[in-house]
């Protein structure tokens, strides 16, 4: 599905960067990373390349689900900053060049957010704004549904006398988009931050915000009732509604965190047609390791990833394309070798995000190949999600060895350890106590060791970056998948009488191809290519037709 190059948008054109601002940069020794932590790193930010800082919330929360957890949409969280320095930083980073989006968490609110608080009068005129139900007759939950996180998804309010529904924590009550109020809430939070110059949002998981029944669910393991609130028309009422609305007034694009999509689904949200959001993050290729769930893991083969990234290159409109965020490991540990080819994997991942149709999507630490964390403990963890699903396996008796590695290897604080910016104490993220532990290979891995090396995996994301920017077939050229087996993924991207073919072996042992052509870029830092793939090597090469 391709877009003619001269159609592209500003934000088609340009790399994102996730910030998770909690682990970013620390400005003031308190071991919280902050926004004047951030400013202080955009010229770092504007070296590496990129256009468009997405940055996870930095509202004002009580931090059960690290600020996922709102209680003021309007207000930026203590230890992050104040609403100045928010100022400041989109200022700052728009004299270099840089936007800046915004996280939208509109499924829920904190249960600390005046809505809500308010809501628990039954008599309140905000009562309707979250789903309160009455429990069975005779006792219990007013349906059968489970949570994201694990644990029952209905919480009966002493004070109001109902259980009110919540998908995620606790402490994150749904709203209720029955509720015309609701929606109008959504667009003046949505018009404050788009006044203040930000360029867009990330919606999170914006799929599941309407419920359009609330009986009981297909009982299956996770996620039961999930039928009534996946996908449903009224959600795509509200996006036509967002856009029409508000977003159109504005020069900004939204990229939706979409849950359990098929790619029709999929399409159906960024079809520009359709007048939704712009781009959407699917999960299928995230869960080529797993059985079911992400906790049941299975051995990674490159071929099945390879072929869901086509399915969907070749489905949507505009893909978002990543390989790492705030709630996934690190990719290097999962989907390559993060030992005697680290830096070999770290940058042949590196040509697999920054090569791919669509709009690439980095994540902290991800340029220079930060790995999962060496935890050792389940003490060691901040994440909520992954304390209850200890206690759900628990529950199931499955011993603590088997839990324990089970949750190191995928737990979302793999992702969420401070960035590694210097061999020092603290990593160069604080002068403090980091809120997270840090990895201990920090003394390696780092950005001033890697600003240095010229064959660093920095050095190498900024060199694919500046060519991507120079090479419009890697932006807006068609894909075409030409290979994909257990050890290795190719495919192609033409444009005009330009084809590029893009090489990559995840194997640690030597292979032999049958293509040929002008070598553009090796990460074994090569000029010809013979046909001979080393352990984890990336090849791009340029067809002559």
């Amino acid at each position: 599905m391709s877009v003619l190059a001269g159609e592209l948008k500003w934000w088609q054109q340009e790399i994102v960067y996730q910030i998770y601002p909690r682990s970013f940069q620390d400005s003031d020794g308190d071991g919280v990373g902050d926004i004047r932590g951030i400013i202080s790193r955009l010229d770092y930010l504007s070296k590496l390349g990129v256009g468009v800082l997405w940055l996870s919330p930095v509202y004002k929360s009580p931090q059960v689900d690290n600020g996922y957890d709102i209680s003021d949409y309007c207000d930026i969280h203590e230890e992050y900053g104040t609403m100045a320095d928010m100022d400041e930083l989109i200022a700052q980073a728009a004299e270099r060049g840089i936007r800046v989006i915004m996280d939208l968490v509109i499924n829920h609110t904190s249960d600390q957010h005046p809505w809500f608080i308010e809501s628990r009068d039954p008599a309140s005129p905000k009562r309707d704004y979250y789903i309160w139900r009455d429990g069975r007759e005779g006792g219990g939950n007013p349906n059968n549904w489970t949570s994201f996180f694990g644990e029952d998804c209905w919480f009966y309010d002493e004070k109001s006398g109902q259980y009110y529904l919540h998908l995620f924590a606790k402490g994150q009550p749904d709203l209720n988009y029955h509720n015309p109020a609701v929606l109008e809430e959504i667009k003046s939070i949505m018009r404050f931050w788009l006044d203040r110059g930000i360029a867009g949002f990330r919606c999170d998981v914006i799929n599941i915000i309407f419920k359009d029944s609330l009986e009981d669910g297909r009982r299956r393991l996770i996620l039961t009732g999930s039928e009534h609130y996946i996908s449903r028309p009224g959600t795509h009422e509200i996006l036509q509604k967002l856009r029409s609305e508000v977003l159109d007034n504005y020069d900004c694009f939204t990229v939706g965190e979409t849950v359990f999509v098929t790619p029709k689904m999929g399409q159906d949200l960024c079809d520009p047609e359709r007048r939704e959001l712009d781009m959407i993050f699917s999960f299928e290729h995230m869960e080529t390791d797993q059985f079911i769930v992400k906790w049941f893991k299975r051995r990674f083969h490159a071929g099945r990833f390879g072929k869901v990234i086509e399915r969907w290159q070749q489905a949507v409109y505009w893909p978002a394309v990543y390989l790492e965020n705030h709630d996934q490991p690190r990719s290097v540990s999962r989907f390559a070798d993060d030992q005697l080819y680290w830096r070999e994997s770290a940058k042949m991942l590196a040509v697999l995000l920054l090569t791919q149709r669509g709009t690439p999507f980095m994540f902290q630490g991800e340029e220079i190949g930060m790995t999962n964390f060496d935890f050792n403990s389940l003490e060691q963890l901040q994440d909520v999600e992954s304390h209850n699903i200890d206690r759900l396996l628990r529950r199931f008796h499955v011993p603590a060895g088997i839990r324990w590695r089970m949750l190191k290897r995928t737990s979302r604080d793999n992702a969420r350890t401070p960035v590694q910016w210097s061999r020092e104490a603290g990593a160069g993220f604080t002068s403090g106590k980091p809120w997270l532990g840090i990895n201990k290979n920090h003394n390696k891995i780092n950005v001033a060791a890697q600003e240095q090396d010229e064959e660093s995996v920095l050095n190498f994301y900024r060199c694919l970056i500046g060519l991507r920017k120079q090479r419009e077939v890697l932006i807006a050229g068609d894909f075409k998948l030409i290979e994909a087996k257990r050890s290795r993924i190719v495919y192609e991207r033409s444009l005009g009488h330009e084809r590029m073919l893009i090489i990559l072996s995840f194997s640690d042992k030597p292979q032999r191809i049958s293509y040929r052509g002008d070598m553009i870029v090796s990460n074994y830092d090569r000029q010809t290519f013979d046909g001979k793939l080393s352990p984890y090597e990336a090849a791009i090469l340029e067809i002559i037709m």
